[in-house]
């Protein structure tokens, strides 16, 4: 079966459930100060747009875009489960969240990820979707913990 991208369903338990592991996963990444990751209730919010990735009746990933300013949105919540790593579903995932950005006018997308090797494998992903380093955006300040990435879409 393929994998198949869907809106988030926020009632759905296998959501809860995995995004909870995503939270577990980075709490020994980086101190609390550094950590960035959204709840569930910040999620929900209406300026958020939400999206996992099915593989037969399993979540295998989420990502999101949350809007910063008009025309200029962060992409948040990127997991793919360790089980379902190296067969490109981020990187389809990336893309799906890009052309969704673009067929509403965003502009730029930007994001921020761990400096930490824990987090590499998702840098080259967003580096090969076009992402390059930047300052910090938003509400973000310079942190060690941090890498801050953009793009034009």
């Amino acid at each position: 079966m393929t994998p198949r991208t869907l809106r988030a369903d926020f009632d759905d338990g296998r959501l809860h459930a995995f995004l909870q592991e995503h939270l577990d996963d980075l709490a020994p990444t980086a101190p609390p100060q550094s950590r960035h990751a959204l709840d569930l209730a910040s999620l929900r919010r209406p300026e958020v747009r939400m999206w996992i990735v099915e593989d037969a009746d399993e979540i295998v990933a989420t990502g999101a875009l949350a809007a910063l300013e008009p025309g200029h949105e962060e992409l948040k919540s990127m997991r793919t489960h360790p089980r379902a790593r190296g067969r490109g579903i981020a990187a389809r995932l990336v893309e799906h969240l890009l052309d969704d950005a673009r067929a509403r006018g965003v502009r730029r997308v930007s994001l921020e990820t761990g400096s930490m090797e824990f987090f590499a494998a998702a840098r080259r992903v967003y580096a090969r979707a076009g992402f390059e380093v930047c300052a910090p955006f938003g509400s973000y300040v310079d942190d060690p913990h941090s890498t801050f990435m953009t793009r034009v879409v």
